[in-house]
Protein backbone atom coordinates (compact mmCIF):
# COMPACT_ATOMS: atom_id res chain seq x y z
CA UNK A 1 0.00 0.00 0.00
CA UNK A 2 1.29 3.50 -0.76
CA UNK A 3 1.86 6.01 2.02
CA UNK A 4 -1.25 7.67 3.43
CA UNK A 5 -0.29 10.96 1.78
CA UNK A 6 -1.14 9.26 -1.55
CA UNK A 7 -4.51 7.88 -0.44
CA UNK A 8 -7.22 8.69 -2.94
CA UNK A 9 -4.84 9.89 -5.65
CA UNK A 10 -5.54 7.77 -8.71
CA UNK A 11 -2.81 7.02 -11.29
CA UNK A 12 -2.50 9.80 -13.85
CA UNK A 13 -5.21 9.49 -16.47
CA UNK A 14 -2.71 10.34 -19.22
CA UNK A 15 -0.75 7.13 -18.71
CA UNK A 16 -3.97 5.12 -18.58
CA UNK A 17 -5.40 6.53 -21.78
CA UNK A 18 -2.14 6.50 -23.74
CA UNK A 19 -1.71 2.82 -22.82
CA UNK A 20 -5.29 2.22 -24.00
CA UNK A 21 -4.50 3.90 -27.32
CA UNK A 22 -1.39 1.76 -27.82
CA UNK A 23 -3.19 -1.43 -26.87
CA UNK A 24 -6.12 -0.84 -29.23
CA UNK A 25 -4.27 0.83 -32.11
CA UNK A 26 -6.47 3.90 -31.70
CA UNK A 27 -5.76 7.47 -32.78
CA UNK A 28 -4.49 9.09 -29.58
CA UNK A 29 -6.14 12.48 -29.09
CA UNK A 30 -5.75 12.06 -25.34
CA UNK A 31 -2.29 12.98 -24.07
CA UNK A 32 -1.12 16.41 -25.21
CA UNK A 33 2.05 15.77 -27.17
CA UNK A 34 2.65 16.79 -30.79
CA UNK A 35 3.66 14.28 -33.44
CA UNK A 36 6.22 16.63 -34.99
CA UNK A 37 9.43 17.97 -33.43
CA UNK A 38 10.58 21.55 -32.91
CA UNK A 39 13.25 23.45 -34.90
CA UNK A 40 15.89 21.22 -36.50
CA UNK A 41 18.81 23.36 -35.36
CA UNK A 42 17.58 23.13 -31.75
CA UNK A 43 17.72 19.34 -32.06
CA UNK A 44 21.18 19.70 -33.58
CA UNK A 45 22.25 21.88 -30.65
CA UNK A 46 21.33 19.05 -28.27
CA UNK A 47 23.37 16.58 -30.33
CA UNK A 48 26.30 18.99 -30.34
CA UNK A 49 26.03 19.36 -26.57
CA UNK A 50 26.15 15.57 -26.13
CA UNK A 51 29.16 15.13 -28.38
CA UNK A 52 30.76 18.26 -26.96
CA UNK A 53 30.86 16.88 -23.44
CA UNK A 54 27.84 18.47 -21.71
CA UNK A 55 26.96 15.18 -20.06
CA UNK A 56 27.74 15.66 -16.37
CA UNK A 57 25.75 17.34 -13.62
CA UNK A 58 24.86 20.93 -14.44
CA UNK A 59 24.28 23.36 -11.55
CA UNK A 60 21.18 22.57 -9.52
CA UNK A 61 19.55 25.87 -10.49
CA UNK A 62 20.39 25.38 -14.18
CA UNK A 63 23.23 26.41 -16.46
CA UNK A 64 23.94 30.15 -16.65
CA UNK A 65 23.16 30.33 -20.39
CA UNK A 66 19.65 28.97 -19.94
CA UNK A 67 18.89 31.13 -16.91
CA UNK A 68 20.03 34.17 -18.90
CA UNK A 69 17.86 33.07 -21.85
CA UNK A 70 14.81 32.75 -19.57
CA UNK A 71 15.44 36.22 -18.13
CA UNK A 72 15.74 37.60 -21.67
CA UNK A 73 12.54 35.79 -22.67
CA UNK A 74 10.60 37.36 -19.78
CA UNK A 75 11.88 40.82 -20.70
CA UNK A 76 11.43 40.49 -24.46
CA UNK A 77 7.87 39.21 -24.37
CA UNK A 78 6.48 40.84 -21.23
CA UNK A 79 8.82 43.60 -20.04
CA UNK A 80 9.54 41.70 -16.81
CA UNK A 81 12.98 42.22 -15.24
CA UNK A 82 14.36 39.15 -13.45
CA UNK A 83 17.89 38.47 -12.25
CA UNK A 84 19.14 35.26 -13.91
CA UNK A 85 21.38 34.50 -10.95
CA UNK A 86 18.80 34.76 -8.15
CA UNK A 87 15.35 34.94 -9.74
CA UNK A 88 15.42 32.06 -12.25
CA UNK A 89 15.73 28.30 -11.71
CA UNK A 90 15.61 25.46 -14.24
CA UNK A 91 13.26 22.56 -13.48
CA UNK A 92 12.59 19.10 -14.90
CA UNK A 93 9.61 20.31 -16.86
CA UNK A 94 6.83 22.41 -15.43
CA UNK A 95 5.45 19.38 -13.59
CA UNK A 96 8.49 19.34 -11.32
CA UNK A 97 8.23 23.10 -11.05
CA UNK A 98 4.68 22.71 -9.70
CA UNK A 99 5.79 19.98 -7.28
CA UNK A 100 8.78 21.94 -6.01
CA UNK A 101 6.80 25.16 -5.66
CA UNK A 102 4.06 23.53 -3.60
CA UNK A 103 6.42 21.43 -1.48
CA UNK A 104 8.72 24.38 -0.94
CA UNK A 105 6.07 26.99 -0.13
CA UNK A 106 2.87 25.42 1.21
CA UNK A 107 2.58 24.59 4.92
CA UNK A 108 0.16 21.85 6.04
CA UNK A 109 -3.27 23.42 6.41
CA UNK A 110 -2.61 26.36 4.08
CA UNK A 111 -5.52 26.96 1.75
CA UNK A 112 -4.79 27.25 -1.97
CA UNK A 113 -7.30 28.70 -4.43
CA UNK A 114 -7.17 26.72 -7.66
CA UNK A 115 -9.14 26.89 -10.90
CA UNK A 116 -11.20 23.76 -11.47
CA UNK A 117 -10.88 21.66 -13.64
CA UNK A 118 -7.18 21.39 -12.96
CA UNK A 119 -4.17 19.52 -14.33
CA UNK A 120 -4.04 16.32 -12.29
CA UNK A 121 -0.62 16.93 -10.75
CA UNK A 122 -2.10 19.92 -8.86
CA UNK A 123 -4.35 17.65 -6.79
CA UNK A 124 -1.57 15.16 -6.12
CA UNK A 125 1.03 17.70 -5.08
CA UNK A 126 -1.34 19.80 -2.98
CA UNK A 127 -2.28 16.66 -1.08
CA UNK A 128 1.37 15.65 -0.60
CA UNK A 129 2.20 19.16 0.63
CA UNK A 130 -0.72 19.12 3.07
CA UNK A 131 -2.45 22.02 1.35
CA UNK A 132 -6.22 22.49 1.34
CA UNK A 133 -7.82 23.04 -2.08
CA UNK A 134 -10.28 25.89 -2.51
CA UNK A 135 -11.60 25.26 -6.03
CA UNK A 136 -13.17 27.94 -8.22
CA UNK A 137 -15.01 26.14 -11.01
CA UNK A 138 -14.87 27.25 -14.65
CA UNK A 139 -18.24 26.07 -15.97
CA UNK A 140 -19.11 24.94 -19.48
CA UNK A 141 -19.61 26.11 -22.10
CA UNK A 142 -17.72 29.41 -21.64
CA UNK A 143 -15.35 28.39 -18.80
CA UNK A 144 -15.04 31.90 -17.31
CA UNK A 145 -14.22 32.80 -13.71
CA UNK A 146 -17.25 33.58 -11.57
CA UNK A 147 -15.87 36.55 -9.63
CA UNK A 148 -18.30 36.05 -6.74
CA UNK A 149 -17.13 32.43 -6.36
CA UNK A 150 -13.53 33.61 -6.57
CA UNK A 151 -14.00 36.09 -3.74
CA UNK A 152 -15.90 33.54 -1.65
CA UNK A 153 -13.06 31.03 -1.99
CA UNK A 154 -10.67 33.24 -0.03
CA UNK A 155 -10.77 32.80 3.76
CA UNK A 156 -8.43 33.87 6.58
CA UNK A 157 -6.54 30.58 6.07
CA UNK A 158 -5.90 31.18 2.36
CA UNK A 159 -2.23 31.71 1.52
CA UNK A 160 -1.87 30.95 -2.19
CA UNK A 161 -3.53 31.06 -5.60
CA UNK A 162 -2.48 28.33 -8.03
CA UNK A 163 -3.31 29.84 -11.41
CA UNK A 164 -3.23 28.31 -14.88
CA UNK A 165 -3.72 30.40 -18.02
CA UNK A 166 -3.89 29.52 -20.86
CA UNK A 167 -5.89 26.85 -19.08
CA UNK A 168 -5.57 23.08 -19.39
CA UNK A 169 -7.94 21.31 -19.98
CA UNK A 170 -10.52 23.88 -21.12
CA UNK A 171 -8.42 26.02 -23.50
CA UNK A 172 -9.61 29.19 -21.74
CA UNK A 173 -7.32 32.23 -21.75
CA UNK A 174 -8.04 34.52 -18.81
CA UNK A 175 -8.90 38.10 -19.70
CA UNK A 176 -7.12 41.07 -18.21
CA UNK A 177 -10.26 41.80 -16.17
CA UNK A 178 -10.25 38.29 -14.72
CA UNK A 179 -6.55 38.52 -13.92
CA UNK A 180 -7.05 41.93 -12.34
CA UNK A 181 -9.70 40.42 -10.06
CA UNK A 182 -7.26 37.70 -8.99
CA UNK A 183 -4.54 40.30 -8.48
CA UNK A 184 -6.80 42.54 -6.37
CA UNK A 185 -7.59 39.61 -4.06
CA UNK A 186 -3.92 38.66 -3.85
CA UNK A 187 -2.91 42.16 -2.83
CA UNK A 188 -5.83 42.61 -0.43
CA UNK A 189 -5.22 39.31 1.37
CA UNK A 190 -1.43 39.15 0.94
CA UNK A 191 -1.57 35.96 -1.15
CA UNK A 192 1.27 34.44 -3.16
CA UNK A 193 0.36 33.45 -6.73
CA UNK A 194 1.95 30.39 -8.33
CA UNK A 195 1.15 30.56 -12.02
CA UNK A 196 1.51 27.75 -14.55
CA UNK A 197 2.03 29.36 -17.96
CA UNK A 198 3.29 26.48 -20.09
CA UNK A 199 0.87 27.42 -22.90
CA UNK A 200 1.80 31.12 -22.69
CA UNK A 201 2.52 31.49 -26.41
CA UNK A 202 -0.21 29.19 -27.73
CA UNK A 203 -3.06 31.72 -27.86
CA UNK A 204 -5.15 32.11 -31.01
CA UNK A 205 -5.75 35.40 -32.78
CA UNK A 206 -9.54 35.09 -32.53
CA UNK A 207 -9.49 34.84 -28.74
CA UNK A 208 -11.01 38.31 -28.48
CA UNK A 209 -8.13 40.02 -26.68
CA UNK A 210 -4.43 40.48 -27.36
CA UNK A 211 -2.76 37.29 -26.25
CA UNK A 212 -1.65 36.00 -22.90
CA UNK A 213 -1.15 38.45 -20.02
CA UNK A 214 1.18 37.16 -17.28
CA UNK A 215 -0.29 38.08 -13.92
CA UNK A 216 3.20 39.12 -12.79
CA UNK A 217 2.93 42.14 -15.11
CA UNK A 218 -0.06 43.60 -13.21
CA UNK A 219 0.47 46.27 -10.52
CA UNK A 220 1.59 44.85 -7.19
CA UNK A 221 2.06 41.32 -8.54
CA UNK A 222 5.73 40.96 -9.57
CA UNK A 223 6.77 40.79 -5.92
CA UNK A 224 4.24 38.06 -5.05
CA UNK A 225 4.18 35.86 -8.17
CA UNK A 226 6.17 32.72 -8.97
CA UNK A 227 5.88 32.02 -12.71
CA UNK A 228 6.37 28.50 -14.11
CA UNK A 229 6.79 27.56 -17.76
CA UNK A 230 8.74 25.22 -20.05
CA UNK A 231 10.08 24.66 -23.53
CA UNK A 232 7.90 21.58 -24.11
CA UNK A 233 4.67 23.07 -25.45
CA UNK A 234 5.95 26.28 -27.06
CA UNK A 235 8.67 24.48 -29.04
CA UNK A 236 7.12 21.01 -29.57
CA UNK A 237 9.72 19.33 -27.35
CA UNK A 238 7.52 17.84 -24.63
CA UNK A 239 9.80 14.85 -23.99
CA UNK A 240 12.77 17.03 -23.10
CA UNK A 241 11.16 17.98 -19.78
CA UNK A 242 13.04 21.27 -19.40
CA UNK A 243 11.15 23.99 -17.58
CA UNK A 244 11.86 27.00 -15.42
CA UNK A 245 10.62 29.17 -12.60
CA UNK A 246 11.05 32.93 -12.36
CA UNK A 247 10.06 35.51 -9.80
CA UNK A 248 11.23 37.03 -6.52
CA UNK A 249 14.46 35.51 -5.19
CA UNK A 250 12.78 34.35 -1.96
CA UNK A 251 10.13 32.36 -3.88
CA UNK A 252 12.64 30.87 -6.32
CA UNK A 253 14.90 29.95 -3.41
CA UNK A 254 12.07 28.14 -1.63
CA UNK A 255 11.27 26.22 -4.83
CA UNK A 256 14.94 25.23 -5.20
CA UNK A 257 15.04 24.11 -1.56
CA UNK A 258 12.48 21.42 -2.46
CA UNK A 259 13.71 20.76 -6.01
CA UNK A 260 17.20 19.81 -4.78
CA UNK A 261 15.65 16.73 -3.15
CA UNK A 262 13.51 15.82 -6.17
CA UNK A 263 15.82 15.66 -9.21
CA UNK A 264 18.52 18.08 -8.01
CA UNK A 265 19.25 18.66 -11.71
CA UNK A 266 18.63 17.05 -15.10
CA UNK A 267 18.92 17.43 -18.87
CA UNK A 268 22.58 18.49 -19.04
CA UNK A 269 22.86 18.46 -22.87
CA UNK A 270 19.29 19.69 -23.31
CA UNK A 271 19.72 22.87 -21.29
CA UNK A 272 22.11 24.57 -23.76
CA UNK A 273 19.82 23.51 -26.61
CA UNK A 274 16.83 25.11 -24.86
CA UNK A 275 18.87 28.29 -24.34
CA UNK A 276 19.50 28.25 -28.09
CA UNK A 277 15.77 27.78 -28.79
CA UNK A 278 14.79 30.77 -26.65
CA UNK A 279 17.44 33.10 -28.07
CA UNK A 280 17.67 31.99 -31.71
CA UNK A 281 13.96 31.28 -32.29
CA UNK A 282 11.95 33.79 -30.24
CA UNK A 283 9.22 33.89 -32.91
CA UNK A 284 8.84 30.12 -33.36
CA UNK A 285 5.99 29.81 -30.82
CA UNK A 286 3.91 32.44 -32.66
CA UNK A 287 4.22 30.49 -35.90
CA UNK A 288 3.34 27.30 -34.02
CA UNK A 289 0.23 28.96 -32.57
CA UNK A 290 -0.93 29.96 -36.05
CA UNK A 291 -0.46 26.39 -37.25
CA UNK A 292 -2.30 25.01 -34.21
CA UNK A 293 -5.21 27.36 -34.83
CA UNK A 294 -5.83 25.69 -38.18
CA UNK A 295 -5.66 22.26 -36.55
CA UNK A 296 -8.04 23.43 -33.83
CA UNK A 297 -10.55 24.53 -36.45
CA UNK A 298 -10.24 21.24 -38.29
CA UNK A 299 -10.90 19.19 -35.17
CA UNK A 300 -13.61 21.35 -33.62
CA UNK A 301 -15.63 21.56 -36.82
CA UNK A 302 -15.29 17.79 -37.26
CA UNK A 303 -16.37 17.07 -33.69
CA UNK A 304 -19.42 19.29 -34.01
CA UNK A 305 -20.35 17.64 -37.29
CA UNK A 306 -20.03 14.22 -35.62
CA UNK A 307 -22.61 15.19 -33.00
CA UNK A 308 -20.15 16.15 -30.27
CA UNK A 309 -20.91 19.75 -29.17
CA UNK A 310 -17.49 21.36 -28.69
CA UNK A 311 -16.37 24.69 -27.26
CA UNK A 312 -13.92 26.68 -29.40
CA UNK A 313 -10.78 27.07 -27.24
CA UNK A 314 -8.84 30.36 -27.11
CA UNK A 315 -5.48 28.67 -26.56
CA UNK A 316 -3.53 25.51 -25.61
CA UNK A 317 -3.61 22.12 -27.40
CA UNK A 318 -7.12 21.16 -26.27
CA UNK A 319 -10.83 21.33 -27.05
CA UNK A 320 -13.71 20.22 -24.82
CA UNK A 321 -16.88 18.40 -25.88
CA UNK A 322 -20.05 17.83 -23.88
CA UNK A 323 -21.29 14.25 -24.35
CA UNK A 324 -24.27 14.57 -21.99
CA UNK A 325 -26.73 14.26 -24.86
CA UNK A 326 -25.40 10.88 -26.00
CA UNK A 327 -26.77 8.73 -23.19
CA UNK A 328 -23.55 7.82 -21.38
CA UNK A 329 -23.34 7.64 -17.59
CA UNK A 330 -20.34 9.97 -17.70
CA UNK A 331 -17.29 10.98 -19.72
CA UNK A 332 -15.23 8.09 -18.37
CA UNK A 333 -17.72 5.53 -19.68
CA UNK A 334 -17.71 7.30 -23.05
CA UNK A 335 -13.88 7.41 -23.24
CA UNK A 336 -13.45 3.78 -22.22
CA UNK A 337 -15.90 2.67 -24.93
CA UNK A 338 -14.54 5.02 -27.61
CA UNK A 339 -11.55 2.90 -28.78
CA UNK A 340 -13.84 -0.03 -29.60
CA UNK A 341 -16.60 2.16 -31.02
CA UNK A 342 -14.44 4.52 -33.09
CA UNK A 343 -10.74 3.71 -32.73
CA UNK A 344 -10.05 7.05 -31.02
CA UNK A 345 -8.85 7.92 -27.50
CA UNK A 346 -9.80 11.06 -25.54
CA UNK A 347 -9.57 12.18 -21.90
CA UNK A 348 -12.57 12.32 -19.51
CA UNK A 349 -12.39 15.70 -17.81
CA UNK A 350 -14.26 14.57 -14.70
CA UNK A 351 -10.93 13.34 -13.28
CA UNK A 352 -9.85 17.00 -13.10
CA UNK A 353 -12.67 17.93 -10.68
CA UNK A 354 -13.05 17.37 -6.94
CA UNK A 355 -16.47 15.83 -7.59
CA UNK A 356 -16.34 13.47 -10.59
CA UNK A 357 -20.13 13.55 -10.74
CA UNK A 358 -20.26 17.34 -10.70
CA UNK A 359 -20.05 19.94 -13.49
CA UNK A 360 -17.38 18.06 -15.44
CA UNK A 361 -19.16 14.72 -15.42
CA UNK A 362 -19.87 14.63 -19.17
CA UNK A 363 -16.97 16.69 -20.50
CA UNK A 364 -14.30 15.16 -22.72
CA UNK A 365 -10.95 16.65 -23.76
CA UNK A 366 -9.37 16.19 -27.20
CA UNK A 367 -5.83 17.17 -28.24
CA UNK A 368 -5.42 18.83 -31.64
CA UNK A 369 -1.59 19.10 -31.60
CA UNK A 370 -1.39 16.41 -34.30
CA UNK A 371 -0.73 16.38 -38.02
CA UNK A 372 -3.80 17.34 -40.09
CA UNK A 373 -4.03 13.87 -41.62
CA UNK A 374 -4.19 12.35 -38.11
CA UNK A 375 -6.98 14.73 -37.12
CA UNK A 376 -8.88 14.00 -40.32
CA UNK A 377 -8.56 10.26 -39.67
CA UNK A 378 -9.88 10.70 -36.13
CA UNK A 379 -12.79 12.87 -37.28
CA UNK A 380 -13.65 10.37 -40.00
CA UNK A 381 -13.71 7.51 -37.51
CA UNK A 382 -15.89 9.47 -35.09
CA UNK A 383 -18.29 10.52 -37.83
CA UNK A 384 -18.74 6.92 -38.95
CA UNK A 385 -19.21 5.49 -35.46
CA UNK A 386 -22.26 5.03 -33.27
CA UNK A 387 -21.40 7.24 -30.29
CA UNK A 388 -24.63 6.82 -28.34
CA UNK A 389 -24.60 5.19 -24.93
CA UNK A 390 -26.51 2.08 -24.01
Amino acid sequence: MPASRLTGIRPTVFAEMSALAARTGSVNLGQGFPDEDGPADVLAAAVAAVTGGANQYPPGIGIPALRAAVAEHQHRHYGLEVDPDTEVAVTTGCTEGIAAALLGLVEPGDEVVVLEPYYDSYLAMLQMAGGVRRPVTLRAPDFRIDLDELRAAVTPRTRFVLLNSPHNPTGTVLTRAELEAVAALAVEHDLTVITDEVYEHLVFDDAGWPGHVPIATLPGMAERTLTLSSVGKSYSLTGWKVGWASGPARLVSDLVAAKQWLTYTSGAPLQPAVAHALTAHPDYPAALAAELQGKRDLLVSGLNAAGLPTTLPQGTYFATSDVSGLGWEDGMAFCLALPERAGVVAIPEQVFYDDPRGPGRHLVRWAFCKRPEVLREAVGRLSAADLTGG
